[in-house]
């Protein structure tokens, strides 16, 4: 399996990003992270860095089972970040949406709201459910899929890497087998609050490699922006 990727990040209608993104490969082998900081003044900046920083120095799952090594890295993601409160005296958390794959198998694991989803044979699948309040309503239909990302409690974090508890990853192996042409995207809430499931797997099926792919998207995005928006960022992941 070859990776095509391309990642973009912008700090939006904010005075500074705090979200991060970053992929390393080696041969079948790839791990994929993005990650929005929590904390405000750059502090978030830094833990999302951090979290993103410890998956990729990690990187690769030379032995054992991969779902443990993500789990291990993601707790070494979580005490690093409680390292930089101490050093800063400050509280700063982040989110994470971390992807591995290996040839033809796929784990992926997140915690906080952003986001990983998986096209396959031109169907989507939202392949994390965010740890928040705005999410819980939604399961609990009290509002739509569409309004979480508008609703009041959408910023309220059930999970996060950062804290001494609630900041378990969500974890899951992907029983089925990979196929080129598959594809991910993983986003902050900066970037999924502006684009629907059906519109990801349009952009996709225009594009010819992971860019453009991330440049159809984004002109979506820039016609719904109306300034003051939240950081964003995209990671996208095309398999050849």
């Amino acid at each position: 399996m070859v990776f095509d990727t391309y990642e973009f990040t912008s700090r939006g209608g904010r005075s500074y990003n705090e979200d991060s993104a970053g992929s390393r490969t080696d041969g079948e082998h790839g791990i994929f992270v993005v990650a929005d900081g929590l904390g405000g003044h750059s502090f978030g900046e830094l833990a999302s860095a951090a979290v993103r920083d410890a998956l990729l120095d990690g990187f690769p799952c030379r032995d054992g089972d991969p779902a443990q090594w993500l789990e291990a890295q993601i707790a070494e993601a979580n005490q690093r970040v409680l390292q930089l409160q101490q050093e800063k005296n400050a509280v700063m958390k982040s989110t994470a949406a971390a992807l591995y794959v290996m040839g033809s198998r796929a784990i992926w694991a997140h915690a906080g709201d952003s986001r990983l989803y998986y096209i396959h044979e031109g169907r989507i699948t939202a392949c994390t459910e965010d740890h928040s309040v705005a999410y819980k309503k939604y399961k609990a239909g009290e509002i739509t899929k569409r309004e979480i990302a508008f609703d009041e409690d959408q910023s309220r974090l059930l999970r996060s890497i950062g804290g001494v508890d609630h900041n378990e990853p969500t974890i899951r192996v992907y029983e089925e087998f990979l196929s080129p042409g598959d594809a991910f995207l993983l986003c902050s809430d900066g970037a999924w609050e502006f684009l629907d499931d059906e519109e990801i797997v349009i952009d996709l099926l225009k594009s010819t490699c992971a860019k453009q792919w991330t440049e159809y998207l984004l002109l979506r995005m820039m016609e719904r922006i109306k300034g003051g928006n939240d950081n964003l960022t995209l990671l996208t992941v095309k398999l050849m």
